[in-house]
């Protein structure tokens, strides 16, 4: 660990306010505000309204994700003025700074998708970028949809600064015909509406009440999932991802997350002291035990890579074979995050984890104690069923399962949470891109039965490795969700239920096995045994390969021409630059 001589002395002030005196010496903020020769720094930090003291105390980031662009960002803004509060009230000065965000729901089913997993990375350079070049001490991150949260997180890891990271909150549970519903709802109400399933009057009042405020997807989709991940990994404080958006205590969370990151820094804790191999299998097991997104098995290893720890596919593929579903969560289960909220939120499946020995326990939180010491007072709650205890658990392994095998070499990934049968086998239908796909799903085109093939679709090919929760939605809409499958080297919502595989690997776009497959291949699925095949043989593969040319996509120029040159495989989390092995250097020491 790195020095931690930076604290003074501690003054005796209120419970709340621990008024700390730092070292601006061993600070990065020395370079914009100490000296003479900064003079003409510090002239702006005046015009901006701060007075001589603020400039001299260390300089915090708080970024935040806020746009207007959907609900799950709304709130960032408010929620920001609180984290400042903690930050000034325990001897800090914050600056706030926003980055960009593209939002799932609003990018789904057409080409704007392809920005998605790229924001994750723009993110986190964006992050970096400002605080290397204002020199900030301290980084309190706020996110709310999908891809900010990992891409908040990547960038803690990677400046390694003490950073503590908050989740804006979910959104809360809209209602239709007397039962809890989501937008995932609505995607499969198209389906419904599509296969005259649905009015047109149904399907408008669905859409009008789905979502009634501000917060992020209400399942254990990709934020929730995000979430959990970040206290169960140790960079955000225990118990600050369940409250709902919408909700006054959320501020009284956000407000504390600020008073952390000054804890953090006066005990000069960082997150590659958090983020560790036993820190990523333990968020790797509270996504199994959870049923959350596949989505899980792109981020853990990308913030695992900005560490320089190597963490793959396969990493995470081995814990989720091993560790118990047990929280009874949307889309496979009954239940929103809000109820899991009300009945103690991600600390009782930690808990009850920590309990069965599945977790480790030692690993250092955001907190500077460990994962144990954080949860030493929590009792699993009686008379619910929305998480259940290990030796009852709903299946005895995770709810998201790993596949090998001669259609996917480099590994694929489905989600299992609600699924009955696990066993699939049927022909091929091959399509080159999503709209194609959607296209014969809305229209009635796809049999019982069929397998099909999404190609095209993965990080470089995409480019952008798109999600398919408009058409996996659709085929559950008509009825057909557990009656195909869809395997694609694109990835799924968080939302998506069904056998729906992804992150298949190699892509099609590098010659990967996918890209070989025709009409009429047998595909079989076993996700029990972890196997896909497609039924050929080795020669045969060989001689399509030898046949194949690869496909010019349409992004010849801009960000995602410039994505398209430097990303990595989906196994290894779809990064884009060497992370944190490769580094001379560390920001939080400069």
């Amino acid at each position: 660990m790195p020095d931690g001589s930076r604290v003074v002395k501690k003054r005796k002030t209120t419970k709340r306010r621990k008024r700390y005196t730092f070292d601006k010496a061993k600070l990065p903020s020395r370079h914009v505000t100490e000296g003479p020769e900064r003079a003409p720094h510090r002239s702006y930090l005046y015009a901006m309204g701060l007075t001589e003291k603020e400039i001299h105390q260390p300089l915090v980031g708080v970024a935040t994700c806020w746009n207007e662009a959907a609900p799950c960002n709304i709130s960032l803004s408010r929620q920001a003025q609180a984290a400042k509060k903690g930050v000034a009230e325990n001897g800090g000065t914050p600056r706030e700074f926003t980055t960009i965000t593209v939002t799932d729901g609003i990018a789904m089913g057409h080409a704007g998708m392809k920005s998605s997993l790229v924001s994750r990375e723009i993110i986190a350079d964006s992050v970096e970028l400002t605080m290397r070049g204002h020199c900030y001490d301290a980084l309190v991150g706020l996110a709310g949809c999908d891809k900010s949260l990992p891409g908040m997180m990547m960038a803690m890891v990677r400046l390694n600064v003490p950073s503590v990271f908050i989740y804006g909150g979910t959104i809360l549970p809209g209602r239709f015909k007397g039962r809890d519903v989501t937008v995932v709802d609505v995607f499969e109400g198209v389906g419904m509406h599509a296969a005259g399933k649905m009015s047109d009057a149904d399907l408008d009042k669905l859409e009008s009440v789905a979502c009634p405020c501000a917060g992020s997807c209400g399942g254990q989709f990709t934020a929730n999932t995000m979430a959990c991940v970040s206290e169960a990994i140790g960079l955000a404080l225990p118990g600050s991802a369940g409250a709902p958006a919408s909700f006054k205590s959320r501020d009284r969370v956000v407000r504390e997350t600020g008073a952390g990151v000054m804890h953090c820094l006066a005990k000069n804790i960082r997150p590659r002291d958090v983020v560790t191999r036993q820190s990523l299998d333990n968020a790797a097991k509270v996504v199994a035990a959870t049923g959350g997104s596949t989505n899980a098995a792109l981020h853990l290893p990308a913030i695992a890579h900005e560490a320089g720890i190597k963490y793959t596919l396969d990493d995470v593929a081995k814990i989720f074979k091993k560790t118990p579903y047990i929280a009874d969560l949307m889309p496979g289960g009954r239940y929103t995050a809000t109820d899991m909220y009300r009945i103690g939120g991600a600390p009782v499946v930690i808990k009850e984890l920590l309990n069965a020995g599945i977790l480790d326990g030692d690993c250092m939180t955001v907190t500077g104690k460990t994962l144990s010491q954080n949860h030493r007072r929590i009792k699993f709650p009686k008379d619910q069923d929305v998480v259940y205890r290990v030796k009852n658990a709903i299946t005895p392994t995770g709810g998201v399962v790993g596949l090998k095998g001669n259609l996917a070499p480099d590994g694929a990934i489905v989600k299992v949470a609600g699924m009955q049968n696990l066993f699939f086998k049927g022909p091929a239908r091959v399509f080159d891109c999503e709209e194609d796909a959607f296209e014969a799903v809305v229209n009635s085109k796809i049999k019982e039965g069929d397998v099909i093939i999404i190609r095209y679709e993965g990080p470089r090919g995409g480019p952008g490795m798109r999600e398919m929760l408009s058409t996996t939605a659709a085929l559950y809409g008509q009825g057909m969700g557990e009656k195909v499958a869809l395997v694609t080297d694109g990835r799924f919502s968080g939302g998506t239920r069904g056998f729906c595989i992804g992150h298949v690997g190699p892509e099609a776009a590098v010659g990967g096995p996918i890209g070989l497959v025709k009409n009429g291949d047998i595909i079989s699925i076993d996700a029990k045994k972890g196997r896909m095949d497609v039924a050929l043989t080795k020669a045969e593969l060989a001689r399509r390969k030898k046949n194949w040319k690869p496909r010019k996509h349409d992004f010849q120029s801009g960000a995602l021409w410039r994505y398209a040159q430097t990303v990595g495989p989906a196994s290894a989390g779809a990064v884009v630059h060497p992370g944190g092995k490769k580094e001379s250097h560390c920001y939080a020491d400069i």
